[in-house]
């Protein structure tokens, strides 16, 4: 397994060359050639968590080689216990997504290919160590996901894809900005993460500005308020499986950017600017999130609202610099994949069959639907953090952490529970409980490839809900290393 992350990352762009020499006309082959792609990643990913040394807190499986000697760049690829879980996420619901995007039958060649070169990039970002392969997987996924939402998305795709595009471009201009600083602030030349790591950070007086300009960067992935206003558009208009990756996993890129990037090259500024920028921030975004939410009748735009909220428990839990609030944070990006992927393919369960998704205009389903209803009812509680399922550890681990440094903040976040549960158990009354409405009581039930992307995600959700150490004991370690850098500047 001496190449094992290169192995995941770039298997799929295989997929890509393999799909561009089909016929266009071959839909079954090409669908078919993009679920053999993503396969070998998910079991190379379940080979990684079984033999992945919990007690290393270092990077592992790392890769070497010049790519351009001229400017001292490698290809430079590795993972520690913060990366590892983001690479299981993302090989898990790319596989899965596949199957959900089976209904796609307009442009499926340029369709799946560009899912597949999405799935390289996002794949990428999570395993590079040189800040210059990390930008380039960065905007390999950008552009994938611009034409993914303007070509197949809904009515109003183009607007959401321009938006989109532009939100991300203004973020990588300033990552590029701030790398291309860092790169002529160490002798020799460099952009290995790793040794950027131990100068922490050698700007002086512009390390300040820096950090900043990659947050803002990196808050626009999150997306935090106020850069916010691109995910409601963008998850309304884009296909069903595209709103799971756009959920599931670029939003996680901007918490783990900033983990990976600003804590560790950066740790005296982080400790400075925690508080407002992560930890109040944070908070803003768990009750801004949580009320927008409770506004919205379509119900996927109260999905997307929900995911601003519950990221904002992952900031806050990134700010305490606790053991427990670190951990929980991490835990909720990964436990926030997996609950909201849920939900958005819930989502277009019932958009395929009833062509809207307004929340007033369903009624009764549970007795038209009662599967699909069971499994929908997992997700929403499991979103609302009920305890028993994974969310509630995460955001109950956030909370506890957060205490400890922002009493005032840990209470804010309580508090916003209740919403919480309030927008969430309202949708499931309107849509799935009282008199049925009789202009769906002939819905189809869900049928099998729906559930078979569902259940992995449902079992993971009530697994991790009462055996969390299952993810925790991956990335204690390394947590606990990279709190430390920062600690010390406190």
């Amino acid at each position: 397994m001496d190449h094992l992350l290169s192995s995941m990352t770039f298997i799929p762009l295989v997929g890509v060359a393999i799909i561009l020499l089909l016929p266009r006309q071959a839909h079954n082959a090409i669908k078919w050639t993009a679920v053999a792609a993503t396969t070998p990643p998910l079991v190379l990913a379940v080979w990684l968590y079984l033999n992945f040394d919990r007690t290393h807190p270092g990077f592992q499986f790392v890769e070497r080689a010049a790519w351009i000697p001229a400017a001292n760049i490698e290809y430079h690829m590795g993972i520690d216990g913060v990366s590892v879980t983001m690479v299981l996420l993302t090989a898990l619901l790319c596989f899965l997504c596949i199957f959900a995007s089976w209904g796609i039958d307009k442009g499926v060649k340029g369709y799946f290919a560009l899912f597949l070169l999405l799935d390289t990039g996002m794949m990428g970002v999570f395993c590079a160590l040189d800040f210059f392969l990390f930008f380039v997987f960065w905007e390999v996924m950008l552009l994938p996901m611009y034409f993914l939402i303007g070509i197949w998305g809904g009515p109003r795709r183009v607007y959401a894809a321009i938006k989109f595009f532009l939100y991300t471009l203004l973020g990588s201009a300033l990552m590029l900005i701030v790398m291309l600083a860092l790169y002529y602030s160490v002798e020799p030349h460099t952009f290995d993460m790793t040794k950027l790591m131990e100068a922490h950070g050698s700007l002086g007086r512009l390390s300040m500005w820096a950090w900043l300009a990659l947050f803002i960067g990196f808050a626009i992935k999150i997306p935090a308020f106020p850069f916010h206003t691109w995910l409601p558009d963008a998850h309304v208009e884009a296909p069903t499986a595209i709103s799971v990756i756009l959920a599931g996993i670029l939003l996680k890129m901007g918490t783990y950017g900033i983990l990976r990037i600003n804590y560790s090259i950066f740790p005296e500024e982080t400790a400075q600017l925690a508080f407002w920028c992560l930890a109040a921030l944070g908070a803003w975004n768990i009750v801004y999130g949580a009320l927008c939410a409770m506004a919205q009748k379509d119900l996927k735009k109260l999905v997307a609202y929900s995911s601003i909220s519950h990221m904002g428990y992952v900031m806050l839990g990134m700010a305490s610099f606790t053991p427990q609030g670190i951990n929980g944070a991490v835990l909720q990006m990964f436990n926030h994949g997996t609950i909201t992927a849920m939900l958005f393919l819930l989502v277009g369960v019932i958009y395929d069959r009833a062509h809207h998704r307004d929340i007033d205009g369903f009624g009764g389903l549970a007795s038209v639907m009662p599967v699909y209803t069971g499994v929908t009812a997992v997700a929403f509680f499991a979103a609302l953090g009920l305890p028993g399922l994974s969310a509630f550890i995460s955001e109950a681990l956030v909370l506890l952490g957060s205490w400890g440094r922002y009493p005032e903040l840990a209470i804010v976040g309580a508090s916003a529970v209740i919403l919480t549960a309030g927008y969430m158990l309202w949708a499931l009354q309107r849509i799935y409980l009282g008199p049925v409405n009789e202009k769906y009581r002939n819905l189809p039930e869900i049928n099998g490839r729906e559930l078979f992307t569902l259940l992995p995600l449902a079992a993971i959700v009530v697994v991790l809900g009462v055996y969390p150490h299952a993810v925790l004991d991956l990335m204690r370690l390394s947590l606990e290393q990279l709190n430390q850098t920062v600690l010390v500047h406190f």
